[in-house]
């Protein structure tokens, strides 16, 4: 091996060095300034954890506060050079915005930091790509990542719109844009049509699964609250299961033994995440399907996060954009090992007229898992309809 090839092969083992940028605007968040400068401080907390997921190394982290977002630049001008003098000090490789960016943002602020720049939606894109293993789940990362560059081509290019009937721009003489613009129109066509046969594949194997009595029960909860592992843990799997974001993107589903007279088919799929983007669950609408046709969902939540009940907030805000809020919701409270020894107790929470409402376990520590085979036994018989959302 030549000293050269070396070099580059040790190069491309360093993660690349991350500068991580969130902006407090004054229309995000409620409540006090304190609960606002918190809710803040644990998105950008989590917007590191996503870097780290996408095989980053968040070496700074850098914050500011506007009314709005600056239209060229997000976050103004002044503060758009002092990000500049940071990532040629600290040898930047990449400049990951907390935020959406619009295609004219990302092309302008790439001028002015000169190093790449990636908004929240490409940094999620990108865990995607990691992850994906099955082959639905790969067309479906490349289905949304090609949706995203389509927006970032037409409109990062929008001064040539005007000129597209113009002398030189058909033919021999059209732009390697126009060229771009057609093949990913016709990628993306391709694999819309490859997902709708998966589609129709995925609908005959559940019609046969209903046309029995077996229910289908599906995890669902914001990422990294143990979802895999507690699935892991009631149908002794072995599926990937990580303390990290996304660990899992694709469906899983088991048939789950619980006693004689119940059966189901638990399915664990895609954790949500805050400010999940409309394109990424357009994208994974054949995935998420399989939640909004469960009969049951376990909201699996982490009774330990200081932000649990805005978790809470934003997956319910998912499951009703993908029309599966009004399926009866049993809330799974996870990790309470790691709360308080007093607050530690586990066990099934029922609301005022006797119906389940909520089980408390821990996987880590195997406690609770029978009283959560209970509830879901009960549940065989009569799916209950619990809209609470407070912890008990």
């Amino acid at each position: 091996m030549s000293g050269k090839t070396g070099r580059n092969i040790a190069a491309q083992a360093q993660p690349e060095r991350v500068m991580l940028v969130g902006v407090m605007l004054d229309k995000d968040g409620t409540g006090s300034s304190a609960a606002r400068l918190n809710g803040f401080q644990t998105a950008l907390a989590e917007a590191v954890e996503l870097v780290k997921a996408a095989g980053g190394d968040p070496v700074i982290v850098e914050t500011a506060k506007r009314e709005r977002p600056h239209t060229a630049l997000f976050v103004g001008t002044g503060k758009a050079a002092e990000l500049s003098e940071a990532v040629a000090a600290d040898g930047i490789d990449l400049v990951v915005f907390n935020h959406e960016l619009t295609p004219t943002q990302e092309r302008n602020l790439e001028k002015e930091l000169k190093c790449r720049v990636l908004d929240r939606v490409g940094l999620i894109l990108a865990i995607f790509a990691r992850r994906a293993r099955t082959q639905e789940g790969r067309l479906q990362v490349e289905l949304a990542q090609l949706s995203h560059l389509a927006g970032r081509l037409i409109r990062g290019y929008g001064h040539l719109q005007s000129q597209r009937g113009g002398i030189g721009m058909k033919g021999p003489g059209e732009t390697k844009l126009e060229t771009d613009r057609r093949l990913i129109a016709h990628r993306i066509n391709a694999l819309k049509k490859q997902l709708a046969n998966l589609k129709k594949q995925r609908a005959l194997r559940r019609k046969s699964r209903e046309s029995g009595t077996i229910k289908t029960f599906a995890l669902v909860g914001y990422t990294n609250v143990g979802k895999s592992s507690l699935f892991n843990r009631l149908t002794k799997s072995g599926i990937y299961a990580k303390d990290q974001l996304f660990a899992t993107l694709d469906t899983t589903a088991r048939r789950l033994y619980i006693s004689p007279e119940c059966s189901i088919i638990l399915t664990d799929t895609v954790g949500f995440v805050s400010d999940l983007p409309h394109k990424l669950i357009s994208a994974f609408s054949a995935t998420l399907e399989e939640t909004a046709q469960a009969d049951v969902l376990l909201h699996v939540v982490d009774a330990a996060a200081p932000n649990s009940g805005q978790q809470i907030e934003d997956v319910e805000n998912v499951l009703r954009e993908i029309h599966a809020g009004d399926i009866p919701c049993i809330k799974v409270y996870n990790k309470t090992d790691l709360l308080p020894s007093e607050e530690q107790n586990t066990g099934i929470w029922r609301d005022a007229a006797g119906k389940i409402a909520a089980v408390r376990i821990s996987v880590a520590e195997n406690t609770g898992i029978d009283a959560l085979r209970e509830a879901i036994a009960e549940s065989c018989a009569a799916a209950p309809n619990t809209d609470e959302t407070e912890m008990p």
